[in-house]
């Protein structure tokens, strides 16, 4: 049996790879597919993108230009929180920027460049992520203004993102800076899709006044355990069972027809289950 000291230093070595191959990613999305078709879908590539566009730049320098005083006024205003990994990213991104610049262009459409720009730089992203680390940035920009307006760090990120988006508007034509809204949005959806994964389960909330008799027809059709949560009326204050159940996507059929069967009357309120650890799941 492995010791916990041993599963520390697996799992510290895995979100080590896991910050080094997500820069890798990002760094080869950005050179094929964002950069060639100036696509400025935010953050600090976002930035080095247009100056690239502008003045010719190196967009790899452009990142080591911003990426590291931001990460020192990070450390200095917001403290010693980012740690090793964070530095990392924030050093070998722009590296990889820089080694794989010579790389052709996947395509040349704007539009085919922000869709796949986007899910593999969020594929990337959510990778980095994943090993519990950053690429620094504007992320790290984003906390600064935070501490000091008050603004939540999702309208301090939006705020950056947007002013990206506007500058690539006026700097190349509106079309691009559309482009890169949308590069921006499929960026965040597959980097979503990487930290929780496609959604392989449901997860139904069922209110019924024939509750046994559910409760054993779930059991015996569908072969999933139900778990009782108790409730009460919002308008007539009466307590009511909610009954949950979590099943495959391939069972929710079958869910639904011995709920009509057993209680054609009954409140269903069906939602995703991103991850299922336990019995009849995913192990923990």
């Amino acid at each position: 049996m492995k010791s916990s000291e041993q599963f520390t230093v697996k799992d510290t070595v895995s979100e080590y790879l896991f910050v080094i191959i997500g820069a890798v990613i990002i760094a080869i999305g950005f050179n094929v597919f964002l950069l060639p078709n100036q696509v400025a879908s935010g953050g600090v590539s976002g930035i080095s993108t247009i100056l690239n566009g502008l003045f010719g730049w190196n967009a790899g320098i452009i990142q080591y230009a911003f990426n590291i005083p931001l990460f020192i006024a990070g450390v200095l205003i917001l403290g010693k929180k980012f740690g090793v990994k964070s530095f990392i990213g924030t050093i070998t991104l722009p590296a990889f920027v820089i080694l794989t610049s010579g790389w052709e262009p996947w395509t040349l459409n704007p539009l085919l460049g922000a869709i796949f720009g986007g899910i593999v730089v969020g594929s990337g992203l959510g990778l980095v992520f994943k090993g519990k680390a950053s690429t620094g940035g504007t992320d790290l920009l984003a906390q600064i203004i935070t501490k000091f307006t008050g603004l939540t760090l999702g309208t301090s990120v939006l705020m950056i993102d947007g002013i990206i988006a506007v500058s690539a508007a006026l700097v190349f034509d509106l079309e691009k800076g559309l482009y890169a809204i949308i590069g921006l949005y499929v960026t965040t959806k597959t980097i979503d899709i990487i930290q929780l994964g496609f959604s392989q389960s449901k997860m139904a909330y069922i209110i019924t006044n024939r509750e046994e008799e559910m409760r054993d027809a779930i059991y015996r059709e569908v072969n999933r355990g139900v778990t009782k949560l108790p409730a009460f009326g919002g308008y007539t204050g009466e307590e009511k069972t909610f009954l949950m159940v979590v099943v495959y996507q391939t069972e929710f059929t079958k869910l639904k027809q011995v709920v009509k069967m057993v209680d054609p009357t009954a409140f269903v309120v069906v939602a995703d289950a991103y991850e299922v650890l336990g019995e009849g799941f995913k192990r923990v």
